[in-house]
């Protein structure tokens, strides 16, 4: 990242100065008030104060106020691990998308479009139905992780693979790289459907809820130690907002201009299959969030990607939050896969976008 930074690539110049300050203000109040209920609503309800008082607590404040004993371990074994792998994957999802979405100047590209999920999906599927006969010999403390290391390292072949057959005498066509992606993708879907075939009951619905996507089966100590990787392209994205604006204008003009439009394309892509690599990794494939969040994002902040990018992130954040709470609540005590929300909530509104867009083409 520090040569990165040197180019010129990484912009350390103040973004947020850019974003409106006071709608960027309300998407934080929505955030934190979204957060809040989270915390607090399932299948125990604990109510604000006792959210505060419990926090207040840990951190050697006391408010007074009592409050059930298991209360605490709820807040924190719990809820809390889920709410910030809900509050990462959203944002980095939607900043990926909004990214590669500039980057290809292509308002329906989404992570998915690169290769990354289908090639963590196929890691992650090879790894339910063949991890005894593949990791039988490695220690059981070491297998617990196999399934999101194995995700990730998918992903992250996947999008190299892309990225290299989009690569011709140094330079990068984008073209060839969505043509490639639709090949991979048509790929790894023939390779799931084997494994789907070779699997047994137990595998089964193990990759069937994993395709689904969840936050449930993550705990604290296994998401603090992603944390690297989800932190990294969340503030290395949108420091690259100028570049793409300038890309905006085409590749031609960009490197008339004197931008490193190879560097910036590169970046772009390596920076947005860790977000998705690692956001599929934990929790599965989520759909939509990619796609739809940078639409309502420009619905709100406009096009300009120096507000759209961190503002993308507060909504995908927020998005999941609000997806996570009514797959907890719709059905208690049992749980929907959080996948069937965003595409519930993503599908209708993505229909919507194109049905307004065509309105707008044919009045013109």
């Amino acid at each position: 990242m520090s040569t990165l930074a040197k180019s010129g690539i990484l912009s350390l110049e103040p973004i947020y100065s850019y974003i409106g300050r006071y709608r960027f203000a309300l998407l934080l109040s929505l955030f934190f008030g979204v957060l809040i209920y989270s915390l607090g609503h399932g299948a125990v309800t604990i109510s604000a104060v006792e959210i505060f008082a419990i926090i207040a607590q840990s951190l050697g404040f006391d408010l007074g106020l009592e409050y059930p004993p298991q209360y605490e371990v709820i807040l924190y074994s719990i809820r809390f691990p889920r709410i910030l792998l809900a509050v990462l994957v959203g944002a980095s999802l939607s900043v990926a998308g909004a990214s590669l979405q500039a980057l290809f100047r292509n308002p329906l590209a989404d992570p998915g479009l690169i290769g990354v999920s289908s090639g963590a999906a196929v890691a992650a599927a090879a790894t339910i139905v063949l991890g005894n006969l593949l990791f039988g010999g490695l220690p059981t403390e070491v297998r617990p992780f196999l399934l999101p290391l194995s995700a990730f390292a998918g992903g992250l072949i996947t999008s190299l693979i892309i990225y290299r057959i989009g690569c011709i005498n140094g330079k990068t066509y984008v073209a060839t790289m969505l043509l490639a992606g639709i090949a991979i993708n048509a790929i790894t879907s023939a390779m799931i459907g084997l494994l789907l075939f070779l699997s047994n009951d137990q595998q089964l619905r193990d990759i069937t809820f994993w395709m689904m996507g969840s936050l449930s089966r993550n705990t604290l100590s296994g998401v603090l130690p992603t944390l690297p990787f989800f932190l990294v392209p969340l503030i290395a994205l949108p420091t690259l907002a100028k570049q793409l604006n300038i890309m905006a204008l085409g590749e031609a003009t960009a490197g008339n201009l004197g931008l490193n439009t190879e560097a910036v394309k590169l970046s772009v892509i390596l920076f947005s299959s860790l977000a998705v690599g690692a956001s599929v990794a934990l929790t599965g494939i989520i759909a939509f969030v990619g796609l739809v969040v940078p639409h309502l994002t420009r619905f709100i902040m406009g096009p300009d990607n120096r507000s759209l990018l961190p503002s993308s992130m507060i909504i995908g954040a927020t998005l999941l939050l609000i997806a996570d709470a009514l797959a907890r609540t719709l059905v208690t005590p049992a749980e929907l896969p959080i996948g069937i929300i965003t595409s519930c909530i993503g599908g209708p509104f993505f229909l919507w976008l194109l049905v307004k867009k065509r309105d707008l083409m044919v009045q013109s």
